[in-house]
This record gives structure tokens, sequence and C-alpha cells, in this order.
């Protein structure tokens, strides 16, 4: 799924602003010459990214597809198999920030490099995990390795590429991504129902090796690239005055609020699936990520309709649509739930693409860290959206699931409630009363 920006480049403040997490140690440098269509390296930066994103992403949600069998294999209930989408998701969560300034210091290239590879050394290890509890702490590491990807990617091509390419570099990682998560879980489902779960990891594994190895020798070398020494107390001070902002945490609410939905869904649906009246194969079960692709399109339509309706009006219609899916998920009838998934995904991906955005529009200082706390909001979300979607199913079924999902759409609706009346009385305050 296309992650927030979490570039983080260097940040230049005004002196009332918050003093910048990084300190540069050397003179500005002479910048290189940027990457752009038609230039040496630009091909193979562009590939190289989107190694790493289907790497990162199919690693990250290996485990989703296979939630029904890991039950079988520990005999474990849903919310207990469920931790092992958690834990990775939580860790990456709560490691985007830190790892964000780390490539400060260390580099782009070099971090992702590094996370790239202990992520995939961990998916060798996973497959011979003796126990559920082994495979939930694996998942961890990997998901806390796996968190200095995007936490440098973005920084790298904003520093690496020219500003009229950036776009389309973007879109190829993010594609990357939503292709690694969407291929990941098709290519467990398929293998575990002829090889077993183990097999299926296994198999995840080897592709993100093929995948890091790729990346390894396409990535060009950082030319712009300057390192700084961290300054750990001005990024707390950058961070406090990010969540003091309450247009920004409002943003991040909604960007979790979002993922509670999409991952309660999307962990627990392979669950209802696998049961009566359905009783599908673990294959059919792994194909059903092909919706994914929905959300392909309706994150690229976001923009046009923020355009037309304005931020709160594409919100507002992106979680309409997304109640309208949940709701008809709860029939029994299989088109109807594939038709409810279609309309959950392109909802989930329109009201993400619209929150991200203006994270970074927001912010006018620290985007970096604004954004990385926006990240670290959308991971918790789909954590908790895991564990707590498995544990109501586990305790009242599907209804149970769609129930936690509403109560999540209904937040969304209230804070954009919330904040269209503060911006009607910012606008209203602005106006000189008529005399």
């Amino acid at each position: 799924m296309p992650p927030a920006s979490t570039g983080a480049s260097t940040i230049v403040v005004d002196a009332s602003a918050p003093q910048s997490p990084v300190t540069t140690t050397a003179a500005p440098a002479a910048t290189h010459e940027r990457l752009e269509p038609g230039r040496p390296g630009y091909r193979r930066m562009s590939f190289a990214l989107f190694a790493a994103g289907v790497a990162a992403f199919a690693l990250l949600y290996s485990t989703q597809a296979l939630l029904p069998a890991l039950s079988a294999s520990f005999d474990a209930t849903a919310g207990q198999a469920s931790w092992t989408v958690s834990a990775a998701t939580g860790a990456l969560a709560l490691f985007v920030l830190p790892m964000s300034a780390l490539s400060e210091r260390f580099g782009r290239r070099q971090m992702m490099t590094a996370s790239l590879a202990v992520a995939v050394l961990v998916g060798l290890l996973v497959p011979f995990a003796p126990s559920m509890g082994a495979l939930i702490a694996l998942r961890a590491v990997q998901g806390a390795a796996l968190a200095g990807l995007p936490a440098s990617a973005m920084a790298y091509l904003a520093e690496e590429v020219r500003p009229k390419a950036l776009i389309a570099a973007i879109g190829l990682f993010v594609a990357g991504n939503s292709i690694g998560g969407m291929s990941g879980r098709i290519l467990t489902g398929w293998v575990a129902q002829a090889w077993g779960w183990r097999a299926a990891l296994a198999a995840v594994g080897l592709l993100a090796l093929a995948c890091a190895v790729a990346f390894h020798f396409l990535i060009p070398k950082a030319r712009n690239f300057r390192p700084g020494s961290l300054n750990p107390k001005a990024l707390a001070r950058t961070v406090a005055t990010h969540l003091a902002d309450p247009l920004l945490v409002r943003l991040y609410a909604i960007g979790a609020l979002f993922m509670t939905v999409f991952g309660a869904v999307y962990t627990v649906i392979g669950y209802r699936l696998v049961e009566e009246p359905f009783g599908l194969p673990q294959g059919v079960i792994g194909s059903i990520f092909l919706v994914y692709l929905v959300g392909t399109v309706s994150s690229a339509a976001a923009g046009r309709l923020v355009a037309r309706l304005g931020r709160r009006g594409a919100l507002y219609l992106a979680v309409s649509t997304t109640a309208a899916g949940l709701l008809l998920s709860v029939a029994d009838q299989l088109a109807a739930v594939l038709l409810g998934l279609v309309l959950i995904t392109a909802g989930f991906f329109a009201g993400h693409a619209v929150a991200s955005s203006s994270v970074s529009r927001t912010a006018t200082t620290g985007r970096a860290q604004a954004s990385a706390l926006y990240q670290s909001a959308y991971y918790l979300g789909s954590s908790v959206g895991g564990t707590l979607g498995a544990v109501a199913f586990h305790a009242g079924g599907w209804a149970a699931t769609v129930a936690l999902g509403l109560l999540a759409v209904l937040g969304v609706v209230s804070i954009t409630l919330y904040g269209t009346r503060v911006a009607r009385a910012e606008r209203r305050a602005l106006v000189p009363a008529a005399r």
C-alpha cells in the first residue's frame, strides 16, 4: 500500500521555528547533477527502488493471508495469530521516526541497504519458527528493520532526482510497495495450499532476497547527501511542536482510524472466507488481495477529488465509500463480500492519500518528522485494527469485526466534522464584524 512520504532531508527554518534535529557537519558542497529520465543512472535507480518496495511490503504482510493456517498449525485463536502481522507493523511504527533521524547521519543508501539485509535475513529464518511466540518475535524484529526503508527512500529521491521527475520516481517506488504487498499475499496463499505455510514464508523470503540483491547492485551512489550529527533534543522539540498542532493531530488520527478499518478487514477476511458458507481454499483466499489494485486507482484519483470537493469533502466521500463496503460485506453472498472489499479498499486508499498529502502541506517546518509521525500513527492503526478485528471476530463473528470498522469510520466522520467547524470559525474570525 502507498506510504506517506518520510523524506528526511535537512530542514532549514527561521529563527522562530524549532531547531533542526540534524545539524550538518560540513560547509555546503557543490550539488551534483541530479537524475532524470534519459540520463545515466535514472533507470537503475527506478528499478532498484521498485525492487526494494516489492521486498519490503512482501515481507511486512507475508503472514496476513496465512492466518487461518497458522491458527491450525499452532492451535491458536485468530487474535493470537493476528499478532504475526501486528507485531511487524507495530515495530515499524515505533522505529520509523528514529530510523529517519539515523538516515540523516549515516546516509539514505546505507540505511536502505542495511534495513533490507536484516529484514531478508529474518525472513529466511521465519519459516523455521518453532512456536507462535518465536514467530511473533521474529516478525517484530523484521518490522523494526523494515522501518529504515520508508524512512530513507523518499529522502534519497528528493536529494538525487530532479524535481520535475520526482513524482514519477516516487510513483514507481509506491507501485513497488503496492505490488509487493499484493504479490506477497497471493504467493503465500497458493504456495501454502500446495506445500504449507512454512514453504509459503520461505518463498516470500527468497523473493525478497532476489529483490534485495537487485537493489544492492542497481542503486546508484548518493551524490548529494550531506551527513549531519544528530541532535536528539531538537528532534524531540520538533516532534512536540507537531503533536501540539491540532490540525496535524487530527490528520494523524484520521490516518490511524482508516488503517484500523483496513487492518481489521484484511486480517480477518481469510478466516471468514475459509468458513461456511464460502469454504474457499487458501490459494483463492490469497488471490482476494488482487482487490488492492482498486486502491492504486483510488489513490491516483484522490488529487482530482480534492480539487473538486475540497479536502474535507474528499474525506467524507472516502469514509462513506468505506462504510458502504463494510455494510455490504455482511451479506453471505460471495459477490456481495467481494464488492464490499472493493468499496472498503477504494475508500481507504482515497482517504489515506488525502490525509497523508495534507500532512506535508500543513507542516511548514520539520516535514520529514511530520510525515514520519503520520506513518507511525498509520502503522499503529494497522496493528491495533488487526488485533482488535481478530478479537472481535473470535467473540462475535464477522458482524463484530464490521461493527469495529464502523466505529472507526464514525471516528473519522467526527474528526472531519470538528475540523469543518473549526475552519468555519477561523474564517468568521478573519472577517471584520459588520458595523
